[in-house]
């Protein structure tokens, strides 16, 4: 049985990644609000433990793929908070160049390869990166997140019949969050046990309670030595609830009030907090000190983002043909 050593050091590692996700996303609504952030934008508050979960499970070397709601994957992977709000903010420092926004966050050298606005567009993606590392970096694990409003896309099917034919390093996590864009699941499927799909194509598959980090970690891990040990890929259906709207734009008429707010006694983030407080693992003066140091990170990467620079207008079809991205990217000379 896969076991996780649940020491301070990790519980506060675990509690802290979680609410920098939730600050971070509180302060997205705030540069949106102000017409800072343009477009779509699709916030993770409720999802946390998922992501911090997860990625607590994997290591550099592997690979992410998300979704467009993945502000909360890049972070908890790695990518630097001053190049994802730069990117929101449209800067040139932004990971992508401020060509990408809130849905096409993307850092190579952190091994995240988006954010992608298409429903489960990153399915097949996943695969192939899968592919690649099973020949070239063995050991290596892809990661693909998606919403259970993507299952009914053939890419989801193809993807995970592939998968198990070729054996891919694939973990499957799909976040469960009930309504997809606004639909409840048992109107749009059959089968509401999601992880059972995943048993259709041969493959090992759980469900996990995504409003405990704990849980989900726990779950990655046995996930994660399964993998690496080549027995082929690998399925969680993480139970969750996102506790803002699909996007902004979002009236949120196919559920209740009532029903968030019952959620919102599940969160992940004062879950955990109770339970440290409880059983002694984290006093006021060390919540108090991470509360502050999110903050102080959160101010430091909007000054950074806001100090960022506009690219040129002269500059725009750059990175539009093949062409100009094979020479932009050989050496010089």
């Amino acid at each position: 049985m896969t076991k996780i050593h649940l020491d301070r050091a990790h519980l506060h590692a675990l509690y802290r990644q979680m609410l920098r996700i939730r600050r971070f996303e509180a302060k997205c609504v705030e540069l949106y609000q102000a017409q800072k952030i343009r477009g779509f934008l699709h916030l993770y508050d409720g999802e946390e433990a998922v992501a911090a979960g997860v990625m607590a499970a994997l290591d550099p070397r592997d690979a992410v793929v998300a979704t467009y709601r993945e502000h909360g994957h890049a972070l908890a992977h790695g990518v630097a908070m001053n190049a994802i709000l730069a990117e929101m903010l449209g800067k040139l420092e932004g990971c992508c160049r401020g060509r990408g926004g809130s849905m096409h966050l993307f850092d190579r050298q952190r091994r995240f390869f988006g954010g992608n606005a298409i429903v489960g567009g990153g399915l097949p993606l996943a695969a192939g990166i899968a592919l690649a590392d099973q020949r070239l970096r063995p050991g290596a694990v892809t990661a693909c997140f998606f919403g259970e409003g993507a299952v009914g896309e053939g890419a989801f099917h193809e993807t995970m019949n592939l998968a198990t034919l070729w054996r891919l390093p694939l973990l499957f996590v799909c976040e469960n969050n009930l309504y997809a864009m606004g639909v409840p699941l048992a109107d749009s499927e059959s089968e509401t046990d999601i992880w059972r799909k995943a048993q259709a194509y041969r493959m090992a598959a759980e469900p996990v309670d995504g409003m405990d980090p704990v849980q989900v970690e726990t779950a990655a891990q046995r996930a994660v030595e399964h993998l690496r040990t080549g027995q082929g890929p690998y399925f969680l259906e993480c139970r969750t609830y996102r506790f803002r709207a699909h996007s902004m734009f979002d009236t949120q008429a196919y559920r209740s009030r009532d029903e968030i707010e019952g959620w919102k006694q599940r969160d992940p983030i004062e879950r955990l907090r109770a339970w440290m407080a409880g059983n002694h693992q984290l006093t006021a003066d060390e919540s108090a000190a991470i509360d502050a140091a999110i903050a102080a990170e959160i101010d430091a990467a909007l000054a950074f983002a806001e100090a960022g620079t506009l690219e040129s207008v002269d500059d725009l079809e750059r990175f539009v043909l093949m062409d100009d991205v094979v020479q932009e990217a050989a050496p010089c000379g």
